[in-house]
């Protein structure tokens, strides 16, 4: 017999009864029924019953044992009475007779529990993710981790890619966050980086000549932590095409990620039909650039209607140049009290309030209440409600000013709407592509132009755009956002070495500095370079949404908290003084 197992502790049936089997696992809990002890034993696979009475030379050892030591029993399947069959275990017809124990790993008093559901704080399950990490909730979901990760490969070579890898040490390269940067020992004073995603050499594989390539890749930003997002790494589906266009791009990475939400979606509609949305379209329906479309609510524009209208602030707002009024209309939400209550939302979120219709029946038809109906007066509130398509038992909210100030808030209030109105579709996976991304934007205060999105991407009409307003100048640039999360980022290249420094050249970047920057790929595109694109999927939101997680924490094994700490391994942690000295650095005490 092996000397660990015979037989997972998911493996044995009715049809094992009478084996002499050896099981290895966790003492997940024990229960002493006076004189007789039962243990629940769980692996990786599953759990089993096992039990011992004073008749077995094994049970004054088994009495020592507490959860979540690790243990060895040799023992004989015995089939359950009928009456005390677990319909709910695979192994819950049989039981197996202790007859010989091996304690494997004794475990100290532990400080926080597998068994059962307790909550704990997350500093506590981070330090100790090794324990945390045998919970079958968090089992569950690294196995559904490993699970997607190998549908996604397999579906990537099904469609004719293959899998290339590309270096973890590289030089630091803006991508829209900060690097984290290595001291080099060899080169005194000079730094590598983590990279923050393959952009460019998956470009340069490209001009390589192998049409099609992905990678399982991992990416380092040093970012401020939120809950969809890890402070320091995280793993995406990268993918590079030659000779394609956006629509290409979008016929190879649907049907991958179409497979793997209905693969591992636990039964939930997957929407099929992916509307492309324009990113100025998705501001003003959704306030976000990751819109959920679960959620039917689309806001609009409805300035007109306050235009020298009795509401004094909308109205001397509307005087302003850039600014506008919008609606978000609220099935089912008139009334007195759920307005207040989202306008008590607004305050919260920094704005002086949030203006309100609704529409009541009174028995003699219909009548339009709120501040905003008495001050705009009736046939201005019919205009707003018939180009809303409300009724009875409806509401609109209002926000103003410029869009820029108010679209976070909007969006926000949008969502809020469809969560407490029941009007977002819950047991659903809904896409959408934003397109049309603006390259360019400008400070305010400054008036510069620098990128606001991926300096590497085609501007629409090339070489033509970037001659007039650069604000207008929209890039073959996309995002795939589902259930209010970004998804997928990805663009059409810029491959031409005369409109890349053009590109450059219009956020402030000089000839030089491209060369210095991105001097590798911007020689490559001198010697014959493909049109190409491609996008990355982040793994880590992907399984948190199949995980149904609010928290991309609970679906990565050994994640940062939100400080950037790794308080299992002390990271990050204090150098040596040799260490220092022998990269010739010394750290500056900041006051």
């Amino acid at each position: 017999m092996h000397a660990y197992r015979s037989h997972t502790c998911a493996a044995l049936t009715a049809a094992n009864v009478g084996e002499t089997v050896r099981l290895s696992g966790w003492v997940h809990r024990v229960r002493d029924h006076g004189g007789v002890l039962f243990i629940d034993l769980r692996d990786h696979f599953g759990v089993t019953q096992v039990l011992c009475d004073g008749d077995s030379a094994a049970f004054a050892e088994l009495e020592k044992v507490r959860s979540e030591w690790c243990i060895r029993i040799d023992g004989t399947v015995k089939a359950r009475a009928p009456e005390l069959v677990n319909s709910k275990l695979p192994t819950g017809e049989i039981e197996i007779y202790v007859r010989e124990l091996e304690v494997l790993g004794a475990a100290d008093e532990l400080p926080l529990m597998v068994f059962g559901d307790q909550e704990y704080p997350e500093e506590t399950r981070l330090r100790y993710r090794y324990l945390d990490l045998r919970r079958e909730a968090m089992q569950q979901n690294m196995t559904l981790r490993s699970d997607v990760v190998a549908s996604m490969r397999r579906r990537m070579w099904d469609q004719g890619f293959r899998e290339y890898q590309t270096p973890i040490i590289t030089a630091s390269s803006p991508e829209g966050a900060r690097d984290f940067l290595v001291p080099s020992r060899l080169h005194p004073g000079k730094f590598y980086a983590l990279p923050q995603a393959p952009q460019q050499f998956k470009q340069l594989i490209m001009v390589s000549g192998f049409d099609k390539y992905f990678q399982i890749a991992p990416c380092f930003r040093d970012e401020d932590p939120r809950a969809d997002r890890s402070p320091t790494d995280f793993y995406q589906l990268d993918l590079e095409m030659s000779f394609v266009e956006q629509q290409d791009v979008f016929d190879t990475i649907q049907p991958v990620l179409t497979g793997v939400f209905e693969e591992f979606g636990g039964g939930r509609k997957v929407d099929q039909d992916w509307p492309q949305i324009s990113y100025k379209d998705a501001a003003l329906w959704y306030g976000s650039d990751k819109p959920d479309l679960r959620n039917p609510i689309k806001m609009q524009v409805v300035s007109d209607h306050f235009r020298g209208s009795g509401f004094a602030i909308f109205a001397k707002l509307l005087e302003q140049e850039g600014t506008e009024i919008r609606a978000i209309p609220a099935p089912t939400g008139g009334s007195r009290k759920f307005c207040d209550r989202m306008n008590a939302f607004a305050q919260k979120e920094g704005l002086p309030g949030m203006g309100y219709i609704f529409w009541r029946d009174q028995g003699e038809g219909m009548e339009a209440a709120g501040p905003l109906a008495k001050n705009i007066g009736p046939e201005r509130t019919e205009a707003i409600r018939q180009q809303l398509g409300l009724g009875v038992g409806d509401a609109a909210f209002f926000l103003g000013g410029k869009p820029k100030a108010f679209e976070k808030v909007a969006g926000k209030a949008r969502d809020v709407i469809g969560n407490e109105l029941n009007l977002t579709e819950k047991d659903r996976f809904a896409f959408a592509w934003i397109v049309d991304f603006p390259i360019y934007e400008q400070d305010e205060e400054s008036g510069a132009i620098d990128f606001e999105h991926n300096p590497f991407s085609m501007p629409q009409g090339g070489m033509e755009a970037l001659q007039g307003n650069p604000l207008d100048v929209r890039g073959y640039q996309y995002d795939l956002a589902c259930n209010g999360y970004e998804l997928v980022s990805g663009a059409i290249r810029n491959h031409k070495p005369e409109i890349m420094l053009k590109a450059f050249e219009l956020a402030g970047y000089g000839e030089d500095e491209v060369k210095s920057r991105f001097g590798a790929l911007f020689n490559a595109f001198h010697y014959g370079a493909p049109p190409h694109g491609g996008c990355a999927a982040g793994i880590d939101r992907i399984v948190m949404l199949l995980a149904d997680e609010a928290n991309i924490r609970e679906v990565m094994m050994f994640p940062m908290n939100q400080r950037a700490e790794d308080l299992m391994m002390d990271a990050p942690s204090d150098p040596t003084s040799d260490q220092m000295m022998e990269l010739g650095l010394r750290i500056i005490p900041q006051d």
